[in-house]
């Protein structure tokens, strides 16, 4: 069995979509191991987007996952972080196939309404971040 972190973005909560977003990864064979509803606050998202800083969006990002809140789950499944980056899509909805999270439900960079892990040391990280040690 693998965690990994998903965030529901200030966008799609605003929407409505949590739980149709939280029931895809349900109907995936997902499980919540713990979930938090929260707005992150500014620390958190730059310790949270650390590996950004210095490039030309990084305001931007801090100032949208900061702009609303935002649900966090910790998710767990067999593979469940490449399992979790093909539900979610491409980064840019644009990209993103139908059917994935990101090409249905997402309006834009970067309110691309859904965070997921990519890789398992970022998966602690994140976790970590969101929901302590």
């Amino acid at each position: 069995m693998e965690d990994t972190l998903i965030i529901i973005k200030p966008d799609a909560v605003e929407r409505g979509l949590v739980g149709e977003i939280i029931g895809r990864f349900e109907a995936a064979g997902f499980e919540i191991v713990r979930m938090r509803m929260d707005r992150l606050s500014e620390e958190e998202a730059r310790r949270f987007y650390d590996e950004h800083v210095g490039k030309p969006h990084f305001p931007r990002l801090i100032a949208y996952i900061t702009s609303g809140p935002a649900c966090f789950l910790q998710m767990r499944r067999d593979g469940a972080i490449s399992r979790a980056r093909t539900l979610v899509g491409c980064t840019d909805p644009a990209e993103a196939a139908p059917g994935t999270i990101r090409g249905d439900l997402a309006i834009d960079l970067p309110r691309n309404s859904v965070h997921a892990s990519d890789c398992p040391e970022a998966a602690a990280r994140e976790t970590a971040i969101i929901f302590g040690a």
